[in-house]
């Protein structure tokens, strides 16, 4: 649960002392206050996680401390105690700004469910807020044509039932986010918050507050106290992409958290205790980082504990297609557009290069043709690649040789037609129906085409 300290505001003494020593037995660390006056001021300097308070009181009542704490502590749920139950009263109490009422008296099972009940909207609430500007985006759908992916998805769906560490290595633009969306999706902890951080976006100092947290004036500009991202987490993922770029003093910071789960958020002195899982990626060699000096070897340990690397796409050649046409279909509804068809030369295109800055480039190639196109067809035209490999050896494997866009467009149609044809046959074990399936073409006009090259003599 994301609450950890209450403040108890009751003038009752006994009841005071009771409702205390129930937080307490749930586990939980209680403040507490006589009135409401005093309630708000060590709201406003304690920063509780939840305010628990009497409705009648001498001086600020209830009401007005609900509504006083919704301008100083904006954001503070309140759960309002009262003996004086009645339904006018609760209406009051929630339009004030109230997230529960209770009716004294009051056992510490019924602030259990209830304290429970706010945890679960407030951590659904904290991760809309986080997740709002996060749409999945059109790479989200995993495709998972090849071997390559299909294995590494029921690699993932094997981690996903346990509460380990990942490490998902792999070049930039591979998916690695997506598959580790895969498994929180898989886990036990699919109903829980999936948290993201780009460690390789932020300052030192910026992504310890993000990811710890902060309290109110631990720095400038810290105007309220802001829970981080491992507190968003509790009880569900967190996911740390390109952890190798973090520095020394946060990786050491972050192997405690790993090691015994708590931390504190900058600038304060309580403990937090969370569950999290933790995923991390990263497009370096961690064990190279390691050896060089620049990463922890204990904490390197701590995150190579279930690891998955992704292949390149240009490993993943089945996967080319089906992505692309995925791309075409999510840009054009996006765009208002009637869906384009892939012509038979640009299929032969899209898989005959290897892709080097992999699914983020051909998303990106998709989305330029789908926006500036003026037909029903995407033609070789409308494609602009970026500088990259664009031939295969024999082997199916990349070429030395350097392509750019000029290159590739000057290329013989012929050429290109015929490596991505030769290319799939070779991946699909000579089955000349399923390479035609891959292709987008006939089985007859393949074998025709291949007919038509050995008379050449450009094939065995």
């Amino acid at each position: 649960m994301s609450i950890q300290h209450i403040l108890v505001i009751d003038d009752d003494v006994l009841s005071r002392e009771f409702l205390v020593d129930a937080v307490k037995s749930l586990g939980f660390h209680a403040l507490e206050a006589s009135d409401g006056k005093r309630g708000l001021e060590r709201a406003r300097s304690e920063h509780p996680d939840l305010v628990l308070t009497d409705l009648r009181m001498p001086g600020m009542d209830g009401i007005q401390l609900v509504e006083a704490l919704a301008e100083h502590c904006p954001g503070l749920p309140v759960v309002v105690v009262s003996a004086h139950g009645s339904v006018e009263s609760a209406v009051q109490a929630m339009r004030a700004g109230a997230v529960d009422f209770l009716l004294k008296p009051v056992s510490p099972d019924a602030i259990d469910v209830v304290l429970r009940r706010v945890a679960h909207r407030l951590r659904l609430e904290r991760e809309n807020r986080y997740l709002r500007d996060e749409l999945e985006a059109p790479g989200g759908t995993l495709i998972a044509e090849s071997p390559a992916m299909q294995e590494t998805l029921q690699a993932g769906e094997r981690i996903a039932r346990s509460k380990g560490t990942v490490l998902i290595t792999g070049e930039s633009g591979t998916g690695k986010e997506r598959v580790a969306q895969f498994i929180h999706r898989k886990s036990p902890r699919a109903d829980g918050p999936f948290i993201r951080v780009n460690c390789a976006a932020l300052s030192e100092n910026l992504l310890e507050s993000e990811l710890f947290g902060h309290e109110r004036g631990a720095f400038t500009g810290a105007h309220k106290a802001r829970p981080g991202r491992f507190e968003l987490a509790d009880g569900g993922t967190l996911l740390l992409d390109e952890i190798g770029e973090i520095s020394p003093n946060l990786q050491a910071k972050l192997l405690r958290v790993l090691e015994e789960e708590e931390f504190e958020r900058v600038g304060g002195t309580s403990t937090l205790k969370v569950d999290v899982r933790v995923i991390a990626t990263t497009n370096r060699d961690l064990a190279a980082e390691v050896s060089a000096g620049h990463f922890r070897e204990d904490l390197y340990y701590r995150l190579h504990v279930l690891p998955i690397h992704m292949q390149p796409l240009r490993r993943r050649q089945e996967d080319v297609l089906p992505l692309a046409q995925h791309f075409v279909k999510v840009y054009a509804e996006r765009n208002g557009m009637d869906v384009p068809a892939l012509s038979p030369e640009v299929r032969a295109q899209l898989v005959a290069w290897s892709w080097p800055g992999n699914v983020r480039e051909l998303e990106n190639v998709v989305q330029r043709a789908v926006v500036l196109l003026s037909g029903d067809e995407i033609q070789p035209a409308d494609l602009s690649f970026g500088p990259g490999t664009s031939e295969r050896t024999e082997s199916g494997k990349p070429a030395s040789l350097s392509g750019t866009p000029s290159l590739l467009a000057n290329r013989l149609l012929a050429d290109i037609e015929r490596e991505a044809i030769l290319a799939t046959l070779d991946c699909t074990g000579g089955n000349k129906t399923e390479a035609a399936r891959r292709l987008g073409v006939t089985a007859r006009t393949l074998s025709n085409k291949m007919k038509a090259w050995r008379q050449a003599g450009l094939v065995a």
